[in-house]
């Protein structure tokens, strides 16, 4: 059984309803059309006027054949019958045309009076264009959507059924008309009726046998064609019926005025149907946060925003967003809102957003001018790696700001817009934009843009990314592939294209493995077992509809490298059915036939393809390319694909088992460098057709060769850290990807990738390249067969800066006036343009009153000082001049003009002002500045100088003077200076006449010293030359050092050679001597201010000489002297070390100078590589005192260490070799490798402890105190070496000797302790500070007595001393206040305390070297509520010892005869004496002469019965009480008569025992 569909059941309700409507429609169409008497053709006006049997008999015809071909799908109730979707396809196909009256040949007949064509088998025309019919292949159904129905109605009567039918048979008749038609008259059906009854039958007969042949045989095709149509869709994925938003109507933009409504429109198509969202400058509309301020309405697929009552609020740019599962897009239009302000073009105004750029935004005073856009806070060239994140962003500052209007921000991307993806996302917060990569690719590799358009204006800023590799996960194995496309997709193959990497992992790439995944899963195959060198594949074996994405990865000997990023998804569909699903994308598919006239009795052999050829040719497929046949009837074709070896008729299918629907197809499993020739055949049910004609011999191998290497490579200065690489493109290259360059650093041999996305063109600049470091480089072509070769090195290049011309100087100052020439000066330019300054061109022009005339050169040669005497002036002229500075590079541009001078002669007395101000050596709290002699001196020669400073931003009265004395030097080392504070500098001339006027000002100039700044340093070398060196890391392309003494160029010096080499320079003394004392400095050019001084003097003089004496006449340096040590064993180890040994050195070993030589006695060696010089003796005789010395040479350098070994010296150290040796013999059996010893613990207990070693499961130890044995309850095992006995709560009973012997089988050792005298009193005095230690804080308690402080201690021993202490005063004990200690609590009892016993309290407790202090403060409300809680204890002691109680007398039960008499006596006891009374039975008991009840003397309480009765068995309760209490004494009394105790044998009554007290 044939099921629906899956679009047809998830949308069966929207199927139902689509077709009733239509049908519905075309019903009454033909119901009307049969009432008008309309015109059909092929016989329709006999279909009109036959009888109703005939009728009926076609109609039940017609409908047999429907329902025997589609019986199976009657009993589904979710699906429709497919002869009903017969006549609906018809149906609406007749509703589509006839219902808009379309009459052209594409719907309806082209002439209605033409007859039947002769000619069979003609295709009809459907409802395509042609542009669709070219694109359309064969076989294939064209879906119509519709999205007009919204309800679901059916027809199920048998009236209906014969309508339906009848009416799609008409539609479908009319549909397929033939472009030659048939003639039909014109006749009504009252002309028909009047017409013979034996006429209209037999033209009826005739024609409706003619209409039955063609109903039943376009019906038969119809089904095939519907049966095949449903099993392809079956097939198909339902992601490639989606479809991303697409606007059909953007939103218009808008000027209204104020106060006026204006509503925005768009149409969106997309499926599923997008959702849209308004947006105000990028931010959502929010209807209810304004009700009635907007409406927001989507109806039929238009979508509304409605802005009510208009303000000035409401200009702003508005976005429609469209959304759906397969994307998102946006649509922009501005509102503007104007306000009347006086006159305004109103033409301008009406004109729309047409003629209204946004850069000419509308405020509330008219229309801004020109926008200006800068960049702040920029990205520069960034540096990232695979898998990382990466974030470019810079500050957007436009002017003028206007409120609301936002820019427009889009960057790019080599020139392409970059979209957001989950790749990469762009966020504008307003006035920063930012672009985000969530996972760095090489793919995003290239030159970023960002441009920011306001309106007709924009401006843009542009930086370079690189994308290094992730790191290999096997060591060695390539890069990961980049940029995975699908070059070519159909439903029977995809093939996919992918750039090779730069990096091949040291080895070469042997090929390329590709792997797909079907979209919606996560399951990777591999598509290729062998690896594939070319960067395309076609991956076969896909199923046709599906959607798939694909990776590359890379394999050489090491391994697979890294995968590739995913490609796109893409579907296995031809590219016309993709442009079909894309075009009609609003309602989920249904289907159309196209029909042609063939005859299905007649099938069509379809004729041969055209135009086949091979597009594509590589060693691991080929792909052919034709086109279908011209002849191939009306159904589907396949095709077969046939190969041939070249020169052979041989002819094999190669597609046997899967016939191919696409004309495209790709070859696998052919011979490389074998020739082939290839054909086509077609297919369909009628047969299989003729073949194509073959192609051409085509040889299987890469028809695209791997480019030739690129040639002249150029490298060229960019920046200090770039160079711009130029090559050409190497001749015949086809199809180039782009190319990889790479750099070495001179000398290295490692070659690194500059890129690892292929870049176009033959220009790339090389980024992140080290300053003053050489580099080569070369390049590769890439392109799909592969990378070139490498072309030939470049020449090196150092990296720095391009050289460019200097900036303008500034500061000109006239230095001096005479009548007919002028002396100016000038400061040199900020910026050299990284050469140097070869010199400078003066202009001048004279100035007459006021206007200035033409410029003149003041010199054709260019000068070199930065000042210059202008000859050939006039007198009294007043003249402005500018200045140009020069260098290899060229001319600069002229500094401004200067301020207006005078030409004449100076008269003054003082010197002019002194010029050329520079400072150098800048640090945190000093400089040195240098200046020029002024070039007027005055009338008498200049004698001096004064320098003055102040901070920059300090007042002209805030200048101070560096020194009180005139200066001969032209320098001056500033000292004192804040850090981090700016400074300016001048400096005045003085002769006889005075002082002259200040010169320009230096600076200013910051007080810090920079980071990596370096200092001159002296050093001294083997041959005892001395030099000063100074190295610089911040050095520009063209800096150049230059030494000075005293701040004179050392240039001529014939005493000096000074040699440079990179960063590095270094100055050498020739002979030093007194005439080379002085300031020697350092400066670098082209820097700002980097210099660095040092200063020999005197005493540095005498320092430097010696260590070159030392360094000429060298000796061996000694780490450590000469020195003995005894060895285990008791062996003698003479040595000593020397700094460092040559492999040549020598040593000669001497005792008592004598030369002394390895044997028997000695043993020598000597380690060179630590410097270790060594002799050993096994022992020690009276012969071998004296004196031993080490000679060592090496090379030029001697040296030597002498020990001397005479007297006590030499005694004591033959005594400890003996120890040692008697030592080695005691640890070869059981022994202490640490002896007897003791600790403290935290508990306060004494551990005697002791190490032992080299002992066995045999070794026994035994412990001894004063020569008697102490038993062990535990037996060692010796696990950790350590044997140890504790003594708790040591006391000075616990004085003695301890000794502990290890003995076994080999020998024993022992061990003693004496903890007598001394050490006892140590040792105690360790307990006693433990005990200290443990001793708690003072806390207060009160007793009935007083208050008590008291502290607890682990344990108290008589050894500690306690002191108490009050207010600082020690406490004097009495009765009333008293020390003591109970147990381990130590207290001090206050009796009867008074406010004088108020204070402060501490308790030392003296260990016998130390006091440790514990403290309470017994006042203020510790005092208070300890004092209170002594009184109410006090009182209560005081009630109990006089309350009222029973002392004794009592028994708890009395058992008594009857008639004995029973006297009782109880001693009472209470102050004051208590009051008694007695109780029986809880009731008051009174005295009576049967129970005489008496109190005497306050102490004795009596109860007598004279003769018991049983009537005083009973509870009896003695009761007395005074005024601090009462307290009750219980008895039983109980009376026996004797008869009944024999009679129940009643035992013995219980003893009885003092009676029971209670206390209220």
């Amino acid at each position: 059984m044939m099921s629906l569909p899956f679009y047809q059941k998830l949308h069966q309700h929207y199927d139902r309803s689509y077709r009733n409507k239509d049908l519905r429609t075309t019903m009454s169409q033909y119901q009307q059309e049969k009432k008008s008497s309309a015109i059909y053709t092929h016989g329709s006006t006999a279909y009109s006027t036959r009888s109703s049997a005939a009728h009926r008999q076609e109609s039940e015809a017609f409908s047999q054949a429907s329902t025997t071909s589609y019986q199976q799908q009657a009993s589904r109730t979710s699906q429709l019958a497919l002869s009903s979707a017969v006549s609906q396809k018809a149906a609406s196909a007749y509703d589509y045309g006839y219902s808009r009256g379309r009459t052209d040949s594409s719907l309806m007949l082209e002439d209605y009076s033409s007859k039947l064509s002769p000619q069979i088998k003609r295709a009809r025309k459907g409802l395509l264009s042609g542009e669709e019919k070219e694109n359309l292949p064969s076989g294939y159904m064209v879906p119509i959507f519709s999205g007009r129905q919204v309800h679901v109605s059916g027809i199920t009567d048998t009236e209906e059924e014969r309508i339906k039918e009848a009416a799609a048979y008409i539609a479908k008749r009319n549909l397929l008309a033939s472009e030659e038609g048939v003639t039909t008259a014109k006749q009504s059906t009252v002309s028909k009726q009047s017409t013979s009854t034996l006429h209209q039958e037999e033209a009826f007969e005739k024609k409706s046998r003619k209409v039955a042949i063609r109903e039943k045989a376009e019906h038969l095709s119809l089904r095939k064609t519907l049966e095949e149509t449903e099993a392809y869709h079956r097939k198909l994925n339902e992601d490639n019926l989606l479809h991303a938003p697409e606007f059909v109507i953007k939103p218009r933009s808008h000027t209204v005025w104020e106060k006026e409504n204006v509503k925005l429109h768009c149409s969106v198509a997309g499926w599923p149907e997008p959702r849209v969202t308004w947006y105000k400058n990028q931010v959502p509309i929010n209807v209810h946060a304004n009700p009635g301020k907007y409406i927001i309405e989507s109806r039929y697929g238009m979508h509304t925003l409605e802005i009510n009552t208009c303000d000035f609020e409401d200009t702003a740019q508005y976005r429609a967003s469209a959304m759906n599962v397969k994307g998102e897009l946006s649509a922009y239009a501005s509102v503007v809102v104007k306000r009347y302000k006086g006159e305004f073009d109103e033409t301008r105004f009406h004109a729309g957003a047409s003629t209204l750029p946004l850069s000419f935004a509308v405020t509330p005073y008219g229309y801004a001018s020109k926008f200006e856009i800068h960049f702040d806070d920029k990205f520069d060239v960034s540096f990232g790696r695979e898998g990382e994140t990466m974030s470019l962003g810079c500050r957007v500052v436009i002017t003028p700001d206007i409120k609301h209007f936002q820019p427009e921000v889009q960057w790019y991307r080599n020139g392409a817009p970059v979209s957001p993806s989950k790749w990469v996302q762009t966020h504008w917060s307003g006035d920063r934009a930012t672009l985000t990569f969530s996972h760095l690719n090489k793919e995003d590799e290239g030159l970023y843009t960002i441009r920011v358009r306001m309106g007709d204006y924009y401006e843009q800023y542009s930086a370079y990314v690189f994308v290094r590799d992730a790191d290999a996960e096997i060591e060695g194995a390539p890069a990961s592939p980049l940029d995975v496309t699908c070059l070519d997709a159909n439903r029977d193959y995809i093939i996919i294209s992918w750039k090779q990497p730069a990096v091949d992992g040291g080895s070469p790439i042997l090929g390329y493995f590709i792997d797909k995944c079907e979209v919606g899963t996560d399951n990777w195959s591999q598509c290729n077992d062998i690896p594939v060198k070319f960067a395309r594949f076609p991956v076969t074996g896909l199923i046709e509809g599906r959607s798939y994405i694909f990776r590359v990865r890379a394999v050489n000997k090491n391994g697979i490298g890294l995968p590739s990023r995913v490609s796109e998804p893409v579907a296995a569909l031809d590219p016309a059915e993709k442009a079909r699903l894309r075009s009609r994308p609003s309602a989920p598919w249904t289907g159309q036939i196209i029909v042609t006239e063939e005859e299905p009795t007649e099938g069509i052999v379809p004729g041969p393809p055209t135009d086949l050829s091979v597009v594509e040719a590589t060693q691991s497929y080929v792909v052919l390319s034709w086109k279908p046949p011209g002849q191939r009837g009306h159904e589907g074709i396949l095709y077969f694909v046939e190969k041939c070896d070249a020169g052979a008729e041989n002819w094999q299918r190669v597609n046997t088992e899967l016939p191919v629907k696409s004309p495209r197809f790709a070859l696998f499993d052919l011979a490389e460098g074998k020739s082939y020739r290839f054909r086509v055949r077609c297919s369909n049910s009628a047969g299989v057709g003729e073949p194509s004609e073959a192609t051409e011999v085509t040889v299987v191998g890469d028809k695209l060769d791997i480019p030739k290497a690129p040639s002249n490579i150029i490298p060229s200065r960019n920046t200090d850290t770039s160079v711009v690489v130029t090559w050409e493109e190497p001749k015949d290259a086809k199809e180039l990807v782009g190319y990889y360059i790479e750099s070495s650093i001179v000398g290295s041999g490692k070659w690194e990738p500059c890129n690892n996305n292929p870049v176009k063109g033959t220009r790339f600049t090389c980024h992140g390249l080290t300053t003053g470091q050489s580099y080569i480089f070369r390049v590769r072509a890439v392109n799909a067969a592969g990378l070139s070769e490498y072309s030939q090195d470049s020449e090196a290049i150092e990296v720095k800066a391009a050289i460019a011309a200097p900036s303008p100087p500034c500061d000109i100052t006239c230095l001096e006036s005479f009548r007919d020439s002028m002396v100016l000066g000038w400061k040199q330019p900020d910026k050299t343009g990284g050469a140097e300054i070869t010199g400078y061109y003066v202009n001048y022009r004279e100035v007459i009153d006021g206007v200035p005339g033409r410029w003149r050169e003041a010199n054709i040669k260019a000068i070199s000082d930065e000042a210059y005497k202008i000859s050939n002036l006039k007198e009294n002229m007043v003249y402005q001049f500018q200045v140009a500075a020069i260098n290899i590079a060229g001319l600069g541009a002229p500094s401004a003009v200067s301020a207006s001078f005078k030409c004449e002669e100076w008269t003054i007395a003082v010197p002019g002002p002194p010029h050329s101000l520079k400072y150098s050596q800048v640090r945190k709290d000093s400089l040195v500045l240098q200046w020029k002699p002024p070039i007027h001196s005055g009338r008498t020669p200049v004698t001096g100088y004064f320098v003055d400073v102040k901070e920059a931003n300090a007042k002209e009265d805030q200048w101070r003077g560096l020194n009180e004395a005139a200066l001969k030097n032209l320098y001056l080392k500033v000292q004192g200076l804040k850090e981090g504070v700016s400074y300016v500098f001048r400096v005045r001339a003085i002769n006889q006449a005075g002082v002259g006027k200040p010169s320009d000002l230096a600076g200013p100039v910051v007080a810090e010293t920079r980071p990596g700044t370096k200092e001159v340093v002296v050093s001294v070398d083997d041959n005892g030359v001395i030099s000063l060196n100074f190295e610089c890391d911040q050095m520009a392309p063209n800096s150049e050092f230059t030494w000075s003494k005293d701040y004179v160029p050392t240039e001529d010096s014939p005493r000096l050679e000074v040699e440079s080499k990179g960063n590095k320079t270094k100055m050498t003394f020739k002979d030093l001597g007194v005439e080379d004392l002085g300031i020697y400095s350092c400066d670098v050019t082209e820097t700002d201010g980097i210099a660095s001084s040092y200063l020999i003097d005197e005493e540095e003089l005498k320092r430097l000489l010696a260590l070159s004496q030392e360094h000429k006449f060298p000796t061996v340096p000694v780490k450590s002297e000469l020195a003995v040590e005894i060895l285990e064993k008791g062996q003698v180890r003479f040595w000593m070390q020397a700094e460092k040994l040559s492999s040549n050195a020598k040593v000669n070993f001497i005792f008592n100078d004598k030369e002394i030589f390895e044997g028997p006695k000695y043993k020598m060696h000597i380690d060179r590589n630590t410097g270790i010089i060594e002799m050993f003796m096994e022992k020690l005789q009276d012969e071998d005192e004296g004196t031993y010395t080490f000679q060592v040479q090496d090379g030029r350098a001697t040296g030597h260490s002498t020990l001397v070994l005479i007297g006590d010296v030499y005694k004591k150290l033959q005594k400890e070799a003996e120890f040692q040796r008697q030592e080695w013999i005691r640890k070869q059996g059981p022994h202490f490798a640490e002896y007897l010893s003791w600790e403290v613990t935290g508990e306060c207990n004494v551990l005697l402890k002791c190490k032992v070693a080299n002992i066995k499961k045999e070794t026994h130890i035994v412990w001894y105190k004063d020569e008697r044995e102490i038993s062990v309850d535990e037996k060692h095992d010796f696990k950790d070496g350590i044997c140890t006995l504790l003594i708790t709560e040591f006391s000075k009973k616990d004085a003695g000797i301890y000794e502990v012997i290890l003995k076994d089988d080999r020998g024993k050792d022992k061990s003693r302790l004496k903890l007598v005298d001394e050490a006892f009193k140590e040792l105690m005095t360790e307990v006693c500070k433990a005990i200290a230690l443990s001793a708690s804080d003072l806390k207060i308690q009160s007793t009935a007595e007083g208050i008590r402080l008291y502290s607890f201690v682990t344990y108290y021993v008589d050894d500690l001393k306690v002191n108490w202490s009050h207010n600082g005063t020690a406490i004097k004990y009495t009765d009333r206040v008293k020390s003591g200690v109970t147990g381990e609590q130590i207290w001090l009892q206050i009796n009867e305390p008074t406010p004088n016993d108020k204070g402060k309290y501490v308790m030392e407790l003296f260990d016998g070297k130390t006091g440790h202090q514990k403290t309470v403060d017994l006042s203020g409300q510790a005092y208070e509520e300890a004092f209170a809680e002594f009184q109410r204890l006090k009182q209560a002691a005081i009630a109990e010892k006089n309350r009222a109680r029973v002392v004794g007398g009592l028994p708890d039960v009395v058992t008594i005869q009857e008639g004995k008499a029973l006297n009782l006596t109880c001693i009472v006891w209470g102050d004051p004496s208590p009051e008694v009374s007695w109780l029986k039975n809880e009731k008051l008991l009174a005295s009576d002469e049967h129970c005489n009840l008496r109190f005497e003397a306050g102490k004795t309480a009596y109860f007598t019965i004279s003769g018991v009765r049983t009537s005083d068995s009973g509870k009896y309760a003695l009761v007395v009480k005074n005024k601090y209490g009462s307290e009750t004494s219980d008895f039983t009394v109980s009376v026996f008569i004797p008869e009944e105790e024999a009679r129940q044998g009643a035992g013995e009554p219980p003893k009885g025992r003092q009676g029971n007290k209670k206390s209220p």
